[in-house]
């Protein structure tokens, strides 16, 4: 069950470490929106929002001019999980999973233990996956959710195999959905289910950190 839990992390990782690379054709059909899931708008100011969380909390670090050398492609990141968390949601709402907040918690508490302490484990993720303090728990709840997600289809995250269940089982999700992304954050890949390909290290180090146990009372 450990290494399930961890290699579940890992296919997350898999799908969110990427970043668009910017294209220059297209149209903006939706002014003011930086991308639409569902008919669904995320607001180019909530992005902004999201990033500059970040870039506050990147500053307020001795260690502010590597992390924000290191984070570029911070706003297509941000908007790459954004979508992605829509996709997932829809995909475990057909799946009929749940999450409470109670496995939330119980998660972060279990992953800021192994990390020295909430103060550690906030620091760990700000230098390592560009999450703010206020970000945590939506990153969490995201890893929980595939976790549950996963089991729900009977897909054994140990293989290869049932890692691309669960991408098959999100690809499948994204294009029912329909994403339609502002040129100018770049463009959907469905059958990767991220945006475009431009790879973002900085993100893949999180859930190599991440806690091992299941979460409880799932």
């Amino acid at each position: 069950m450990h290494r399930r839990r961890r290699t579940a992390l890992s296919v997350s990782v898999a799908l969110l470490a990427a970043a668009p690379l910017l294209t220059a054709c297209g149209s903006d059909a939706h002014p003011g929106a930086a991308a639409v899931v569902g008919g669904q708008r995320i607001e180019v100011s909530t992005l902004q929002a999201e990033v500059r969380d970040v870039r506050d909390a990147q500053d307020a670090s001795p260690e502010a001019a590597q992390l924000i050398k290191n984070t570029g492609q911070l706003s297509q990141a941000k908007l790459n999980s954004m979508i992605f968390d829509r996709i997932l949601q829809r995909a475990a709402d057909d799946a009929g999973v749940r999450i409470s907040r109670k496995e939330i918690q119980s998660t972060r508490q279990q992953a800021a233990a192994q990390s020295g302490g909430e103060k550690q484990f906030a620091s760990m993720l700000l230098q390592q996956g560009a999450l703010s303090s206020g970000q945590i728990d939506a990153a969490v709840r995201r890893e929980v959710l595939l976790t549950k997600l996963a089991r729900a289809i009977g897909a054994n995250t140990t293989s290869p195999q049932g890692q691309q269940q669960v991408l098959a089982t999100l690809t499948k999700t994204s294009e029912q959905l329909g994403i339609d992304v502002n040129p100018r954050y770049g463009s959907w890949d469905y059958k990767k289910v991220q945006l475009g390909e431009a790879k973002t290290p900085w993100i893949t180090q999180v859930t190599r950190q991440a806690p091992e146990q299941e979460p409880t009372g799932a």
